[in-house]
C-alpha cells in the first residue's frame, strides 16, 4: 500500500496513499451529540492537555477542535474545550502515524519534505475530496511557526515564508510545494500499526463518524501534540 504524506512532489502520483473506495463506508448523517465528562484515554477537557507552548488553552475552546496526541496514538473531538460524545460513545479513536523506509517511527515535529514526520502545532483543516483516500481531511500545514522555523534553517526563502503567513492569516491552505513538505491529511485506512508518510490514519468507520460531527467542508482546527 502506498503511504501518506509529507511528500508534496508525490501528491499527483499517490494522492496521499491508495485506498479502494469500496472499502470506505458512505457518508453518514451527523450523530446525536452530547457533552461527556471523560473518554477512553482522551482527556475530558483541553485544560489538562500538555501544550508545550504550541498554543494557549484559550485558543482551543472553539466549536470544532480535533486533538491528536502522537505519543498516545489517539485523536479526540472537542467543543468549547470539552470532549464530546457521539451516538453514546466518547469521540476518541486510535490513530496510526508515519514510518520510515526502515519501518521506524520518526519522532518529533515535521521539519522538511520527506521526513515522514507528523507536524506538531495548531492548524486549520478543510475537506479534500480529490484524495485517493475517500473522506480525507486536509491539514493546513505548514503554519506560521513552521514557516518561521523553515526560514531560520534556510529551507525556504523570505518570499515563501511571507506567502505561507499570508495564506494562514487569510484562512487558506498554504503552498504544499516548498521544501517544508505538505499534503498532510487525516484519513482512513487503519490504525492498528504505524504505516503512513506522516498523515494521521484512523479506521474507516471512525473517520466517517468524525467527519459527520465536523462542520460543512471540514472547516475546523486540529491541534497535533507530541
Amino acid at each position: 500500500m502506498a503511504r501518506c504524506c509529507g511528500l508534496a512532489l508525490l501528491v499527483t502520483l499517490v494522492a496521499c496513499g491508495v485506498a479502494p473506495a469500496a472499502s470506505v463506508e458512505p457518508e453518514a448523517a451527523a450523530p446525536e451529540e452530547t457533552p461527556t465528562p471523560a473518554g477512553p484515554g482522551c482527556p475530558a477537557t483541553v485544560d489538562t492537555l500538555s501544550l508545550g507552548g504550541l498554543t494557549t488553552v484559550e485558543a482551543l475552546k472553539g466549536p470544532a477542535l480535533m486533538v491528536v496526541e502522537k505519543q498516545a496514538r489517539r485523536i479526540g473531538l472537542y467543543r468549547q474545550g470539552a470532549l464530546v460524545t457521539l451516538s453514546g460513545a466518547p469521540a476518541c479513536w486510535p490513530v496510526a502515524l508515519g514510518v520510515t523506509d526502515a519501518g521506524a517511527y520518526p519522532p518529533g515535529p515535521k521539519v522538511r519534505q520527506g521526513d515522514r514526520r507528523t507536524p506538531e502545532g495548531l492548524y486549520a483543516t478543510s475537506d479534500k475530496p480529490w484524495s485517493s483516500f475517500k473522506n480525507a481531511i486536509a491539514v493546513h500545514y505548514p503554519n506560521a511557526a513552521d514557516a518561521a522555523a523553515g526560514l531560520r534553517s534556510g529551507l525556504i526563502t523570505q518570499a515563501q515564508h511571507d506567502a505561507i503567513v499570508a495564506a494562514v492569516k487569510a484562512g487558506k491552505k498554504p503552498s504544499q510545494e516548498t521544501r517544508l513538505g505538505g499534503e498532510i491529511l487525516v484519513h482512513g485506512g487503519g490504525s492498528a500499526a504505524d504505516w503512513t508518510w506522516g498523515c494521521v490514519a484512523l479506521d474507516d468507520a471512525a473517520l466517517i463518524t468524525l467527519r459527520a460531527a465536523l462542520p460543512a467542508g471540514m472547516v475546523a482546527e486540529v491541534l497535533i501534540l507530541p
